[in-house]
């Protein structure tokens, strides 16, 4: 629909009355611990997530036993959310095995090959002279007698043509688990599905505060590279804004999961460029700037957008119109948070969020996801930008308690400044759904722009 003038005068005066001019100074974050420290923080949050999330998955999806088989560098992706942080690789081949033995005695955690994660497994090895003799086939001899000993009613596997999550099993291992099976154990095999997504996708709320203090890091990471701290008004670039990211994060001993981008905007030409493209654009005086950043640290992924003036001579102020096009962003924040509730599948919200606002004239699109253990997490996926008709399967998963999402989308407004031209809004900030459905965000979201002077 047609972006009609009453609703830009609407939106302008709302944004301009509730909104100043500039995005707040982020305070410098407290540092995250020690590595050590980390360790031993991550360490206690895998014995949570074995002893009181995984017990309940695997009985709400009726999963009696569940197999993760993983050899050195070709980790199921589940592999680093079961083990301690320590564990780097899969060493030569590790099979895990849960098997759920009621809810009295609790699910058993086996570790066929690799160690007990400080306990949290208890190792099992064949020490006959067969299995010495058979390099490799050992693990296979013992992971068939555990299954003959406990009998289990089914035998869950990581294989699915919808999640990358679930599908951990390489062909190569499948071969040879059908093989070891034999016709008896492996008619019981079903395939896990939802259980490692949902594993990998919830949070326990002792996580909370240390991602929230590695999204305190980016916001301040991002509001010292919208400053003239790196930006020298024609002569910096955007792929000095974007390197200049990539080192601070270095020198934190922190990581990043994807390249940043930072795209040019100004009146008179598109947008530029586009994410992926390394092209350097000189940074000028009425540009606006928008910066696509995550973050990796404590096994967290954080997944930010958010967008800078460039201030000409003499202004001191956001012009009117691009006030307007970041407040139609928050608005469109504001439709699609709403909607997050669990049971609801990404598909239904996403085609809720855009009736909604196509009711109110937005021009935008909606293609969030969840965040966690990955940037692009496990869960339900709330559109993506080229697919706003819905995600066929990943987005017909639902939305769960205790998960964390990225909302994250985009509108087009026009700047009456420029000529009526169009401006592009990214948003991007990360939301917690918690015990109780409620959607909150994790910091304050951008409602005013980063200035360049």
């Amino acid at each position: 629909m047609p972006f009609r003038r009453t609703t830009a005068i609407a939106i302008l005066t709302l944004s301009l009355s509730t909104a100043s001019s500039l995005f707040p100074a982020a305070p410098k974050p407290q540092p995250l611990p020690p590595l050590r420290e980390q360790a031993a923080i991550r360490q206690q949050w895998l014995k949570i997530r074995l002893e009181r999330v995984l017990p309940q998955l695997m009985r709400k999806h009726g999963v009696a036993m569940w197999l993760v088989v993983s050899r050195e560098y070709n980790e199921d992706p589940a592999f680093f959310s079961l083990v301690s942080p320590t564990v780097l690789a899969a060493r030569r081949r590790t099979i895990l095995v849960f098997f759920d033995r009621g809810a009295e005695r609790g699910v058993e955690r086996l570790s066929l090959g690799g160690g007990s994660n400080d306990g949290l497994y208890q190792v099992l090895r064949d020490p006959s002279a067969e299995a010495r003799e058979l390099w490799g086939e050992g693990q296979w001899t013992l992971l068939r007698k555990v299954i003959e000993q406990r009998n289990p009613r089914n035998i869950a596997v990581d294989i699915s043509q919808t999640h990358a999550f679930s599908d951990g099993l390489s062909a190569g291992e499948w071969e040879k688990l059908q093989q070891v099976l034999g016709p008896e154990y492996g008619s019981r095999i079903t395939r896990a599905e939802l259980l490692p997504l949902e594993y990998i996708s919830v949070r326990i709320p002792e996580m909370l505060r240390y991602y929230r203090q590695l999204m305190e890091t980016a916001h301040w990471l991002i509001g010292r590279a919208f400053s003239n701290e790196v930006i020298q008004p024609g002569k910096s670039t955007n792929q000095d804004v974007v390197w200049w990211l990539r080192q601070e994060l270095n020198g934190m001993g922190l990581a990043t999961w994807f390249h940043p981008s930072v795209r040019v905007q100004r009146k008179g030409s598109g947008v530029n460029p586009t994410p992926g493209d390394d092209s350097a654009e000189i940074i000028n005086r009425g540009d606006v700037l928008h910066v696509d950043f995550g973050t990796n640290a404590m096994g967290f992924a954080t997944d930010t957008q958010h967008m800078a003036y460039v201030l000409r001579e003499g202004e001191e102020d956001v012009p009117a119109g691009l006030k307007a096009a970041l407040g139609t962003a928050n608005r469109l924040q504001d439709i699609v948070i709403e909607r997050m509730k669990p049971g609801r599948t990404g598909n239904e919200i996403l085609a809720d969020a855009l009736r909604a606002m196509r009711a109110e004239n937005i021009k935008g699109s909606v293609y969030s996801h969840p965040i966690g253990d990955h940037g692009h997490g496990a869960g339900p996926l709330v559109g993506l930008w080229d697919r706003q008709e819905g995600v066929p399967d990943r987005g017909d998963v639902p939305v769960i308690p205790d998960t964390w999402f990225s909302i994250e989308l985009s509108v087009r407004a026009p700047v009456p400044e420029w000529g009526g031209q169009e401006l592009f809004i990214g948003a991007e900030e990360d939301i917690t759904v918690d015990a109780d459905g409620k959607a909150s965000w994790v910091l304050p979201r951008q409602t005013a722009y980063h200035l360049v002077r």
